[in-house]
């Protein structure tokens, strides 16, 4: 469009969405249960492959360490991967073969990387394109699989220090270039808001103690910013004014007598 600039009468009208980095950021007050079912279905409904899935996970250390961990890998262990024709599976195969390498690309980069897989990793492409639901714990919060969009069935985790909440939340809002969702998970409810406020241009959709994914339509006008789009809010009455041009009209019925203003006289 820059480049044909001088080929339209007026300057373009576009909207975009395109794609996400997206983040659930639990803090030590929430419940880990509800934060680890929501994070599962986040990441790995539809193999991932929405541009809001889950992809980054904010975890305080304690709490990773204690309990979120092992719920996290154990009910991730009971997903079922297989035909989208039988619907006793969670996930089917991911869409083409181009994102298949790309996300088991990426999977090996983080690896390379010093990124630990916890589950998953592996992938088959013998019949159809599958991945296994893929979890791979960081001590980069800045790594490959946290700054870039996968688009598959993986999520990186990053354990937090536990004194380090607020830290961590102008990390997330630091790390990629993308501003598309992101879920707080806190039962402490002045913590909720600080982080929204921190995080208030790191995401277009914010969800409180909820997944980061599955706005309803008519309900959640939906977009982000950034390099995540236009945010104009598909849904809602403000995408209609990208595609109109308004016009402002004043009518006078009063016709003055003078150019003098009251202000001016003695």
């Amino acid at each position: 469009i820059g480049n044909n600039l001088d080929k339209y009468r007026g300057y373009p009208r576009i909207v975009g969405e395109t794609g996400g980095k997206n983040f659930h950021m639990v803090h030590k007050s929430a419940n880990v249960d509800a934060a680890v079912t929501q994070s599962i279905r986040a990441a790995f409904e539809y193999q991932g492959q929405k541009c809001s899935a889950l992809s980054r996970l904010y975890v305080p250390k304690s709490m990773w360490e204690g309990e979120f961990k092992h719920k996290l890998l154990d009910q991730i262990a009971s997903i079922s991967v297989g035909p989208v024709q039988e619907f006793k599976h969670f996930m089917g195969p991911v869409i083409a073969k181009h994102s298949f390498d790309k996300i088991m690309g990426l999977i090996e980069a983080a690896k390379k990387e010093g990124g630990e897989v916890l589950c998953g990793g592996q992938g088959d492409d013998s019949k159809g394109w599958y991945v296994q639901p893929t979890v791979i714990e960081t001590k980069d919060p800045k790594s490959v699989t946290m700054v870039n969009e996968i688009f598959g069935p993986v999520i990186t985790v990053y354990a937090y220090p536990d004194d380090e909440f607020e830290q961590t939340c102008e990390l997330i809002d630091n790390t990629t270039e993308y501003a598309l969702t992101g879920s707080i998970f806190s039962a402490d409810r002045y913590a909720l808001i600080r982080a929204s406020n921190l995080l208030r241009n790191a995401s277009g959709m914010m969800y409180y103690n909820d997944k980061c994914t599955g706005a309803v339509v008519g309900q959640q006008p939906f977009g982000g910013a950034r390099a995540s789009g236009t945010n104009d809010k598909a849904g809602s009455i403000s995408i209609f004014y990208r595609f109109v041009s308004a016009r402002t009209i004043k009518e006078t019925t009063i016709d003055p007598a003078t150019h003098i203003y009251p202000s001016n006289l003695d």
